[in-house]
């Protein structure tokens, strides 16, 4: 049986899946079995464990084993007063395999309260049609000119399963475009406007180029023998003009850049004529009100202040608090409002304790794993009993059993010479199979999701992304599984972390479940001896750079060539500073140099994750700072990123530690909004926002993203910062298809405002 009809049929019957309950073994974290109770509905006091004689001591000592291994949260108290199963949070096989047993939306909206977010939404994203709308008049326009008539434009069939990307950006195509009769070219109307304005760029192929000098190098050590030079040479793009006719057809694309070059490229069209002008004009119609959202209480009331979280200090700014609400507190509309009032602002929002509100599935990475091996033939099991995980020290992937994996995230793994190895899994199991292989986990996920008219990736009324029609490519938003390890002192150097990188969607992030990694005295004794080394490696390195510099000088004068002396000499005394830093920062409470951290001993068990999200206002400086330093940065196999600098944030390859945050702002005067996520935090993150985190613990995150109507503006333009990256940039291609959402969004949200208001 397929995933799929599998799925089908162990939903079909919510009675099934009790009668499952009594041949289920207790060992699989079965409560409803009689071994611990005589129905399944009964409380079944575990303190029957304890009363039968030695056998029943044996079977209650081998059930205690049960409940802390599958249950760790629940103490054995509280499963005498009421067992998992009654508690709808039982581990066994039928329940982790079964969907729809919980009600995964948290509040019903009103007719009246759809009306106001559909009208809010049209109003939002009117604006965006008029210009694609006006964009593709503007093309018409100049095919008339060309034909010398009103055109007749030749619908180019798409199947409902294909996406339609422009040849030369990568851009995705949603109606009129540019295609060659003979070899199938298609060109976006953005790349056709830059060929008639003589702006193209050729988007050559970058060759990023990160050389593998040893295990002992990525430690501190010395490199292996390799041709530096060569290494990084990138080469000069070539150079291929492409130019529009003077009547301003264009003819296909040279054979360097992918086209034959023969014909002239045709006007064609995929959506039906005229229907985007037709949706301008019934929302035009629809929208001709005020949707304004009321303002709400922040900072006048005693409940706006609880509801806050400090996570900067920068100086005259208003913006250095978070809007920081529990998830009981949201339940209103009125609420809703006040993180729209957060929200256009482009700031981000953290929801405590939305795992309060679920009915407390484990999210243990044994209990996941578990029930994956139980929902797919032998074949896919055996090849789901490796995985590929990322080594943070080398930022590269690393074959590794499941089980050992795992048995890491609990227990921590290390290099021969005592440096901690940290690993992560992302995206596992993959989005695509998120839901079908672990069904109750995704529907916890999505009931423990705030303010759901947003986030809701199935049925959000402001979450653009569900609004494609059911037979069309969606793009995947998730959700997606994050199992990473992590630990709490900085180590500088293959950190569990998520780099700097910018989403191109909003996305909001929950934090599930920890496990702490204690280290022990040798180990932070290794930890210590090896950043001072790698310290000496760093300040040697920069010391090679800088005669480097000094030897390219060549001809220049004397006093340029002492200016260069007196910096190799100032260089020089830079370690022992540097060292004595690290002895500060290392003796420092953990946070009390960075804005928003509690001190140590403020800080609970259940912090997981530190997080720097930086504001849209800042990005042209953290970018000026990220190129000014990039010698100071490490990637691949721990090189310096050196010159292999595409874009700083989209490249994703760079992490600032603290050091380099204070840096950014003494130099710069910018810094991020910094807090750490506890488990059962949600945090929303704006599109557009750069933002990195550090794992603390080893943490399984769970995310999803969306698209608000807020944010629209941003997608676009992230959009257009893409599709000026080199061919082969990981971040390049079109995956949102933002134009082509707007379109869909407003088309089903008109149809569903006027079956509302008939």
């Amino acid at each position: 049986m397929n995933i799929r009809a599998r799925k089908r049929a162990r939903t079909s019957d919510s009675e099934a899946v009790k009668r499952n309950h009594m041949y289920t073994r207790l060992e699989n974290g079965d409560f409803a079995n009689a071994s611990l109770g005589t129905s399944s509905s009964s409380p079944s006091s575990a303190s029957d464990m304890k009363s039968n004689g030695s056998s029943s001591r044996t079977r209650a000592m081998r059930n205690l084993k049960v409940i802390y291994l599958w249950y760790p949260q629940m103490t054995e108290e509280e499963i005498a007063e009421q067992c998992p199963y009654c508690r709808r949070n039982c581990n066994c096989n039928a329940c982790l395999h079964s969907s729809g047993l919980i009600k995964t939306s948290k509040r019903d909206i009103t007719d009246s309260e759809k009306i106001q977010h559909l009208k809010y939404l049209i109003k939002s994203l009117l604006p965006f049609l008029e210009q694609i709308c006006e964009e593709q008049t503007q093309e018409m326009q100049i095919e008339a000119s060309i034909q010398g008539s009103s055109p007749e434009i030749a619908e180019n069939f798409c199947n409902n399963d294909e996406r339609v990307y422009c040849n030369h950006c990568a851009t995705s195509i949603v109606d009129l475009h540019r295609s060659c009769p003979k070899c199938a070219y298609e060109l976006c109307l953005s790349c056709c406007h830059e060929i008639r304005e003589g702006s193209l760029s050729s988007r050559a192929e970058m060759k990023f180029r990160y050389v593998d000098r040893g295990s002992d190098y990525m430690h501190g050590g010395d490199p292996l023998p390799c041709d530096f030079e060569n290494a990084e040479d990138q080469g000069e793009p070539t150079v291929v003009l492409w130019n529009a006719n003077d009547d301003g057809s264009i003819s296909c694309a040279p054979k360097e850049m992918g086209g034959c070059g023969d014909c002239v490229l045709e006007l064609k069209r995929i959506l039906p004529m005229g229907c985007i002008s037709e949706l301008k004009k019934k929302a035009r119609d629809l929208v001709g009100f005020d949707t304004e959202r009321a303002d709400s209480m922040c900072n006048n009331s005693e409940a706006g202040r609880e509801m806050l979280r400090s996570a900067a200090a920068r100086e005259g700014s208003k913006d250095n608090y978070l809007y920081c609400p529990a998830m009981n507190d949201i339940q209103e509309v009125e609420e809703l409002f006040h993180f729209q009032k957060h929200w256009v602002k482009g700031e981000p929002v953290i929801v405590r304790d939305a795992l309060e509100v679920t009915t407390h599935l484990s999210w243990e990475p044994m209990v996941m794993w578990r029930a994956l091996c139980e929902n797919v033939d032998r074949e896919t099991r055996a090849n789901m009993s490796e995985v590929k995980a990322i080594d943070c020290l080398a930022s590269c992937e690393v074959e590794i059993s499941t089980i050992q994996f795992f048995k890491g995230y609990t227990e921590g793994r290390r290099y021969e010479n005592f440096w901690p190895e940290m690993l992560k899994l992302k995206d596992w199991p993959p989005s695509d199979k998120f839901e079908d292989l672990l069904p109750r986990h995704c529907d916890e996920f999505i009931s423990a999701l705030p303010f759901q008219e947003y986030s809701d990736p199935k049925a959000g009324i402001l979450n653009l992304a569900v609004k494609f029609p059911p037979d069309l490519l969606k793009p995947d938003m998730g959700p997606k599984t994050y199992i990473a390890y992590g630990t709490t002192e900085e180590l500088g150097r293959g950190d569990s972390v998520t780099k700097l990188h910018c989403d191109m969607s909003d996305a909001v992030n929950i934090l599930t479940h920890t496990a702490e990694v204690a280290l022990s005295e040798e180990q932070q004794t290794a930890i210590q001896q090896l950043k001072r080394k790698h310290l000496a490696q760093d300040e040697k390195e920069r010391l090679e750079q800088d005669n480097h510099s000094i030897e390219q000088l060549g001809d220049c004068s004397g006093s340029w060539k002492e200016m260069g002396v007196s910096k190799i000499i100032e260089t020089e005394k830079q370690p022992s500073q540097i060292s004595e830093q690290l002895e500060l920062s290392h003796n420092q409470p953990r946070g009390a140099t960075l804005p928003g951290l509690p001190s140590e001993d403020e800080t609970d068990n259940m912090c997981g994750a530190l997080w720097d999200i930086f504001r849209r206002e800042d990005v042209s400086k953290l970018e000026e700072y990220l190129r000014k330093h990039s010698m100071e940065f490490r990637h691949t196999y721990c090189s310096p990123v050196k010159q292999q600098v595409v874009h700083p944030i989209h490249d994703q390859c760079f992490y600032l530690t603290s050091e380099h945050k204070k840096k950014l702002k003494e130099e710069f005067g910018i810094e991020p909004w910094t807090f750490e996520q506890r488990v059962g935090e949600a945090v929303f993150i704006p599109a557009g926002c750069p933002h990195q985190v550090r794992n603390l613990k080893s943490c399984t995150k769970v995310a999803v993203d969306f698209v608000s109507p807020e944010n629209v503006q941003e997608c676009l333009r992230l959009t257009k910062e893409f599709r000026q990256l080199p061919k082969n940039h990981r971040a390049r291609e079109d995956k949102l298809e933002i134009k082509k959402m707007i379109i869909y969004a407003i088309a089903e949200a008109i149809k569903d405002l006027e079956e509302l208001i008939q």
